[in-house]
């Protein structure tokens, strides 16, 4: 946590709240609040996801804003400002990059993907399946590593570890509306807005990809 951090937090609670006082807050920044729970509608914000790329003066963190009604991420805006890439998504209307259409990559075959993850992940001689030889590149904002997937410069991005609902929700909207699979190893979509808001891990994947990745990665049940 920075300082930037917290000023970021408090700027976007204070607009974002003043022009929804009736909706929840849920933000990695501010102290659980219990009453988010009794809300049919929150803000579900990271101010700066991938806050070690933003002190070491790489590009690759992002704000990351969703709305959830019901569980569900409604609308997202995912904001690389180094980048300068904006990526958005309203439920049922699709996905945009810099307000122009993004959709998934058609690859289909693990062989040679783009992944989006940690390099030393993959190698791991514990896996039961050998991964094949694909391009593995690290992103440290998982909002923006999902985004990427979304407009088809990766493939998949995947992380066998738990995440909060801050670090995916608005990005789990922007990549299903651009036609990517996104849940955990177990096959299951995210749920919002739960007693504790944390997933399990995340797979972003083409439709073709996410079948083929879950299988390498549903033995992570069994361990955990």
């Amino acid at each position: 946590m920075t300082n930037a951090d917290l000023a970021a937090d408090a700027l976007l609670r204070e607009r974002l709240g003043s022009a929804r006082p009736d909706y929840g807050w849920l933000s990695e920044e501010t102290a659980d609040e219990p009453a988010r729970l009794a809300c049919r509608r929150l803000f579900v914000v990271d101010p700066i996801d991938g806050t070690r790329a933003f002190l070491n003066d790489k590009p690759w963190w992002a704000v990351s804003i969703a709305v959830v009604e019901d569980h569900r991420p409604i609308a997202g805006v995912v904001f690389a400002p180094e980048v300068g890439e904006t990526y958005a998504a309203r439920a049922g209307q699709g996905a945009t990059l810099n307000g122009a259409p993004i959709g998934a990559s058609g690859v289909c075959a693990l062989e040679d993907c783009a992944m989006a993850g940690d390099p030393r992940v993959f190698p791991h001689p514990s896996w039961p399946i050998p991964w094949p030889a694909m391009r593995v590149e690290q992103r440290n904002s998982t909002a923006y590593r999902m985004c990427l997937v979304a407009g088809g410069t990766f493939d998949a991005a995947v992380a066998p570890v738990a995440k909060h609902d801050w670090d995916v929700a608005a990005a789990d909207l922007i990549a299903t509306e651009a036609g990517c699979w996104v849940g955990d190893h177990l096959g299951r979509t995210f749920r919002y807005n739960g007693p504790s808001p944390i997933q399990a891990s995340l797979i972003c994947a083409t439709p073709a990809l996410a079948p083929l990745i879950l299988e390498r990665v549903r033995h992570i049940a069994t361990a955990s």
